[in-house]
């Protein structure tokens, strides 16, 4: 049953290492790290990406900076409150991690992902001051032990089009890339502080079908 359900949250990227691992928390005595890698675009610029990290997975007392780490895995979210308020915190969770050739970042795709989930809010569609079709779709996936993973997902043009269609409990499957923005939150008058948002920018969409389901507000 497990194997199954890790089908439907699917990441494989590759990047070079950019920070030193920092601890995040312990389960049952097997520690988690956050690191981050730098995932190149096409356009020659890119995503920085969080990646939890086994300890038992890769030696995590080494610096690996400026090293290629290969990685497969799932996109995960949690909420971490701060503020009075609940913010959605996304990271990829890895399942394997291996260090690789610059080569070999170069002749993969280092970049992909694809979710099998269900529309949790009304999906927002606007056009950009330029006119560009935008739509975002915020996925549920299910994890084992009755838990879920939230995904914000931006469709572009005709996917955009289509997902405005969407009802909340929506059964659909996505194809795309996991992106990094950066963008400025006030946090005072006259105070803005620098923030990263990550989510899944779709090259593929399609609907499975729609399901009634209840699922739990998200603000």
């Amino acid at each position: 049953m497990l194997d199954k359900v890790f089908t439907n949250n699917q990441v494989t990227i590759a990047g070079e290492v950019v920070s030193e691992f920092t601890f995040s928390h312990e389960v049952y005595g097997e520690h988690f790290y956050i690191v981050n890698i730098a995932v190149c675009r096409l356009s020659n610029s890119y995503d920085v990406i969080p990646v939890m990290v086994s300890e038992r997975l890769i030696d995590v007392t080494s610096d690996y900076r400026g090293c290629v780490l290969q990685v497969s895995g799932q996109f995960r979210s949690y909420n971490r409150h701060e503020e009075n308020r609940n913010r959605l915190v996304l990271s990829v969770f890895a399942r394997e991690a291996v260090l690789a050739s610059q080569e070999d970042e170069d002749e993969q795709n280092p970049n992909h992902i694809f979710l099998d989930g269900y529309v949790c809010k009304h999906p927002v569609y606007r056009k950009t001051p330029l006119g560009r079709e935008i739509a975002d779709v915020l996925l549920a996936v299910n994890r084992p032990y009755g838990k879920s993973d939230y995904i914000p997902c931006i469709c572009w043009g005709r996917n955009a089009r289509f997902a405005d269609k969407f009802e909340v409990g929506s059964h659909i499957q996505i194809w795309g890339r996991i992106q990094s923005r950066e963008y400025q939150k006030k946090i005072a008058e006259g105070q803005y502080e620098k923030r990263v948002a990550y989510e899944v920018s779709v090259s593929k969409l399609e609907s499975v079908s729609y399901t009634h389901l209840t699922l739990p507000t998200i603000a």
